[in-house]
């Protein structure tokens, strides 16, 4: 079932990749630093990349992730459009997982990094209910809230637009998609969680 929603987000960011213009794509995410074709270079290189070009690119970075998908988000985002939207459309079924995150993991890499790119050209893409909850769940678990410094002792997290809760405590709200990029670490508007105060990092990352 998960690999099902891993594909059809993919599908659908893909449909929304093919109708940007030239500014669009040179528009700022809510990945620090990096534009739209900075995330989208990001987000298929695990299909254009072999493993063991992975490792080489790896070396290269002195066995620093960050630094190494930094360059090569800088590099591959020259790539052409088109072909950067095939790379998503075309490997919609791929079987890619995070290291030790899962398939779980692989879509909340999809589902959070198609938002770091809708959300600043407010486009209001539909992510599958049951999608969006399953990312929610994979970024509170223990693994999502050591990955990014999530502290929500004492919180009472809870969707507005869907049915999905987690924690115990002071109520923080929001819709689930503020509520994924805020608990991942993103820059979102003012108000659009609301309670608890913020104990979050601000600023997204390319991870």
């Amino acid at each position: 079932m998960i690999t099902g929603w891993i594909a059809a987000e993919r599908r659908s960011l893909a449909d929304v990749l093919d109708g940007l213009s030239a500014e669009q794509w040179a528009t700022p995410s809510l990945c620090e630093g990096w534009t739209v074709r900075h995330v989208v270079a990001h987000l298929t290189m695990p299909f254009r990349y072999s493993a063991g070009r992975f490792m080489i690119e790896m070396a290269k970075a002195g066995g620093s992730f960050q630094r190494m998908s930094d360059k090569v988000a800088e590099r591959d985002s020259a790539l052409p459009a088109a072909e950067l939207v095939a790379a998503v459309r075309d490997n919609a079924e791929h079987q890619w997982k995070p290291p030790g995150g899962g398939f779980e993991g692989a879509l909340a890499h999809d589902v959070i990094h198609g938002l770091d790119i809708t959300s600043p050209l407010r486009i209001d893409r539909t992510i599958a209910v049951d999608a969006i909850k399953a990312v929610l769940d994979t970024i509170t678990s223990p693994q999502g809230r050591k990955h990014f410094g999530v502290d929500i002792d004492g919180i009472r997290l809870q969707a507005t637009d869907i049915d999905w809760s987690c924690g115990s405590g002071t109520a923080m709200t929001g819709r689930a998609r503020d509520l994924a990029l805020f608990l991942s670490g993103r820059r979102i508007p003012d108000g659009a969680v609301s309670g608890a105060g913020t104990r979050w990092p601000t600023g997204g990352t390319g991870q």
